[in-house]
């Protein structure tokens, strides 16, 4: 009876040491993320936030409700991972000196990769939606990990007069890469809510600005708007949409660009185009989707169609090309971007990521990407919904619709 009660009190302390250590090394994880989590807004912030057209019930609302198969997502993430859906080994050559004269045209653009962006345009530097770090996560040893290095050091930009926050995902709002940026002269244009982040972080409150959607700023001769989107915020925190999520039209002197931040399809596009349009450059987001959330995100397809609707000129496809995020092909977005714009004679832009352009010079920017297999439209179609309602979708145009 004694051995019997000895092996239960010695099962029993290391039960309780095991469980002791889990929760040390959970405190721990929280500890880490807690900072990368930032900061809801608070105290007099909020009432600008609830007067929002689109705060609804205490959290903002997307003008048309987004779908969501979400049991079948998750288990088609775990059955059925797709191996093409991130390069087996890459590697980029670094820039040589991109940024040493000014743009002869008033505007050249440099892709870093997904969203990140430098796009100088009629002698304003903006850059768009930072991220430096290894991994989209709030934890630095595990998420999604970025195919390879940053092609240019954050140093190595040109003086940056606007920084650009399309929401809060962490593929969009880098903790680690904004609080490198906290001595920088540059100002901060982002959706309604996520200065609280960027103050929790240290950016200067006189260095931020808040816009709700429609709402403009102007930094020098830089016209820049905040425009809708079909999309959501958070941080993996409890508390989701509390913060704005928006795409950006910057007006300048001689150049015009539109930046779609993340966005499922919606009508609103063609408002946004008659406006603010047209745009010499959109540079609109094509990948990382699924069919069990097509509202989530354009898809190549609807990429283009959002582009003609904004009356954009020349196509960027962004949101592709570093991060796996999703299970498509890691080519395949860029691949059924190009097959879509054809039929309408769309000028698509494909520079390697750190590669610095002038659209206007009409420059030849070869597929540098290896040939890996990836499924067309008709074979995996990604279309909106109507409302959130799944038996109702936004059917777009094929080729066979083109007048």
């Amino acid at each position: 009876m004694s051995k019997t009660f000895n092996v239960k009190r010695v099962i029993g302390r290391g039960f309780a040491f095991i469980l002791l250590i889990t929760i040390l090394l959970i405190g721990v994880v929280v500890a880490m993320a807690f900072s990368d989590f930032g900061q809801q807004p608070q105290g007099e912030y909020t009432s600008r936030i609830k007067s929002s057209p689109e705060w609804h019930d205490e959290h903002f609302k997307n003008i048309h409700p987004m779908w969501t198969n979400a049991k079948d997502a998750l288990l088609g993430s775990i059955l059925h991972s797709n191996p093409d859906a991130q390069p087996a080994e890459f590697s980029l050559p670094a820039p040589s000196a991109p940024f040493s004269s000014p743009p002869a045209t008033g505007l050249r653009i440099t892709w870093m990769g997904h969203s990140s962006l430098v796009v100088e345009i009629d002698g304003v530097n903006v850059l768009i939606d930072p991220v430096w770090s290894d991994r989209v996560s709030p934890i630095n040893w595990i998420g999604p990990k970025r195919w390879y290095g940053p092609t240019l050091a954050l140093e190595d930009l040109p003086p940056i007069d606007v920084v650009l926050i399309s929401h809060d995902h962490y593929d969009h709002l880098d903790h680690n890469t904004i609080v490198k940026m906290k001595n920088w002269k540059a100002h901060f244009v982002v959706p309604l809510g996520i200065g609280a982040h960027l103050r929790y972080w240290g950016i200067p409150e006189d260095r931020i600005t808040e816009l709700d959607w429609w709402q403009s700023t102007k930094i020098k001769q830089l016209d820049i708007v905040s425009t809708p989107s079909r999309h959501a915020s958070g941080r993996l925190s409890p508390d989701s949409d509390k913060t704005l999520w928006s795409g950006f039209a910057l007006h300048g002197d001689q150049n015009r660009v539109y930046y779609s931040g993340d966005t499922g399809f919606f009508p609103e596009f063609k408002e946004i185009g008659e406006k603010l349009g047209p745009f010499d450059v959109t540079m609109i987001e094509v990948g990382q989707y699924d069919a069990d959330w097509p509202d989530w995100h354009l898809g190549p397809e609807q990429a283009v169609q959002a582009h003609r609707l904004v009356k954009g000129n020349m196509l960027l496809p962004v949101h592709w090309g570093l991060f796996k995020l999703a299970q498509h092909g890691w080519t395949e977005p860029v691949e059924r971007v190009l097959a879509a714009a054809s039929c309408y004679d769309i000028n698509v832009l494909t520079p390697k990521p750190g590669q610095s352009f002038e659209p206007r010079q009409h420059p030849t920017l070869k597929p540098w990407w290896p040939q890996t297999p990836w499924r067309t439209a008709e074979q995996k179609p990604i279309v909106a919904t109507l409302n959130g309602n799944k038996a109702e979708r936004i059917s777009p145009p094929n080729c066979a619709d083109v007048d």
